[in-house]
């Protein structure tokens, strides 16, 4: 890795801590003893609602993934270790879950719409697992959803117009099956530690 791309990754890497620093005092304030492996942002005033469009063309909202748990998290396709290590993970959480792995919807909100077209989001998703979805939208509907989330990213300029990165918080987001935003994991918390928690989850719908 260059020592841009170093730097580059422990931007996203604060700023994901920054991010979620205001979640982790609403855990704390909300007097629930905690129950997860990541941090209990049970309690949140709402939760955002996904309002792009998927690789596949299709518009989406949080509702229509009623009835699985959610996880969603921010990044782009052409990230160099940050995104591409969290998505092996979830597929690895998918494993880990065994029979209840259909009960897990992966999302990947890509903040790079420009070079993130439909058909690369879909090929990037297919990488990982088919059943993963990846969403995308305008600058407006994107910027809407990551204040949602209280999520930072930036585009930095590369050599030339089209060779750029992106800094972006690194977290994971699990919603419950009635659509509540329930836990954040820090980027690298583990698969384990991902897959037991949609595991409460889970538990809780039955």
């Amino acid at each position: 890795m260059t020592a841009m791309l170093k730097r580059n990754t422990l931007k996203t890497i604060a700023a994901g801590a920054i991010s979620i620093s205001t979640l982790a005092l609403i855990s704390a304030c909300s007097g629930k003893k905690a129950e997860f492996r990541g941090i209990d942002i049970t309690g949140m005033n709402s939760a955002p609602d996904l309002a792009l469009t998927d690789h596949n063309g299709q518009a989406r909202h949080t509702r229509d993934f009623a009835g699985r748990v959610v996880t969603v998290f921010f990044g782009y396709t052409q990230c160099p270790d940050v995104c591409p290590t969290t998505l092996q993970e979830m597929a690895q959480v998918k494993q880990l879950l065994g029979e209840d792995g259909g009960r897990l919807q992966v999302i990947f909100v890509t903040v790079d719409p420009d070079r993130d077209t439909p058909e690369v989001l879909k090929a990037y998703m297919a990488s990982f697992d088919p059943g993963f979805l990846a969403l995308r939208g305008s600058a407006a509907q994107l910027a809407a959803v990551a204040k949602g989330f209280n999520v930072y990213y930036k585009k930095v300029d590369g050599n030339t117009p089209g060779n750029y990165t992106m800094d972006h918080s690194a977290g994971s987001y699990l919603y419950d099956t009635a659509g509540r935003l329930r836990v954040y994991h820090h980027y690298g918390s583990s698969a384990q530690a991902l897959a037991a928690d949609v595991k409460v989850l889970l538990a809780e719908a039955r």
